[in-house]
């Protein structure tokens, strides 16, 4: 049974110069029918379904539709055309380190962190030490935050944000913080959660892995969806051929402006000495007479 179920979602944001102008230009702009507002459509008729035990890999370039998609998906947003139904909580990992006040420091912003996920004092109480170990920060905990790298702070809210245990877990970009070690920890934490039953979906730009921990993909592009497919291994295949074909068009179109722009320069080059010699020439004869 399908513990999500996106039909046919198309998602529209209206465009205009409406947040730069008063309440007074707005009203004279319409009557005058000089306003505009134009449409633009993030996702265009998205369609598909996950169950339990599932992991979806969204895959994308930049501008696909995939964030816009997920704000859907977890309710920030609703759907301008279709349906999204789901059964269960839904928890999302998007913007890892928002949450967080620079001057306390990590003891206290582990504790401020819980409280916003909705976690108990006696639960961060109990899970604590494991938080710190798991983001390797023991010997950090008093330290302010602002003093911490990055990274730190990434791990550190991946670690509080891992203890979840949703219906749908929403990962955009999660698996990528800190380095080598602990991203294949990262992964391995959420194959924990993953065979406890939850459905994940995926965002990420990093395709090993979701050759690797996915069992589905969904492939946007310019917010039109490719495909939905099981055969994840394809899927990438597919994705990666049309990347390289993308970047070999762009390095053609290079080398055509590069092509263009030394043939425009030694037009002139020869232009400026043809004048420098007609100058020239022109003295010359100047001086015999």
């Amino acid at each position: 049974m399908s513990v999500l179920t996106v039909n046919d979602v198309s998602i529209r944001y209206m465009v205009g110069n409406f947040k730069h102008i008063g309440l007074k230009d707005y009203v004279i702009r319409r009557l005058k029918g000089t306003y505009e507002v134009k449409e633009f459509w993030a996702d265009r008729h998205v369609t598909f379904s996950i169950d339990k035990g599932d992991m979806l890999g969204i895959i994308g370039t930049n501008g696909a539709g995939k964030s816009t998609l997920l704000k859907a998906v977890t309710g920030i947003m609703v759907p301008t055309e279709g349906t999204i139904r789901h059964t269960g909580t839904i928890a999302a990992l998007l913007e890892l380190t928002s949450g967080f006040d620079n001057d306390l420091t990590v003891r206290e912003n582990t504790y401020l962190r819980g409280a916003v996920l909705g976690y108990t004092r006696k639960f961060m109480d109990d899970a604590y030490d494991e938080i710190i170990r798991f983001a390797e920060l023991e010997e950090f905990q008093d330290t302010p935050f602002y003093q911490l790298s990055s990274g730190m702070k990434s791990r550190l809210a991946f670690s509080i944000a891992s203890l979840v245990n949703p219906d749908i877990l929403i990962l955009d970009e999660v698996l990528s913080v800190g380095d080598g070690a602990f991203r294949a920890k990262s992964e391995e934490k959420m194959r924990e959660i993953i065979s406890s039953g939850a459905a994940t979906i995926l965002v990420t730009h990093q395709i090993e892995q979701v050759r690797l921990m996915c069992n589905k993909v969904l492939w946007l592009h310019k917010g039109e969806q490719k495909l939905f497919t099981d055969d994840v291994q394809g899927a990438c295949d597919k994705y990666e051929a049309f990347l390289e074909k993308r970047l070999q068009a762009q390095k053609k179109k290079v080398a055509e402006q590069r092509k263009n722009a030394e043939r425009l320069y030694a037009e002139k080059a020869k232009e400026y000495r043809e004048q420098a010699a007609a100058q020239k020439a022109e003295k010359s004869e100047t001086k015999s007479r």
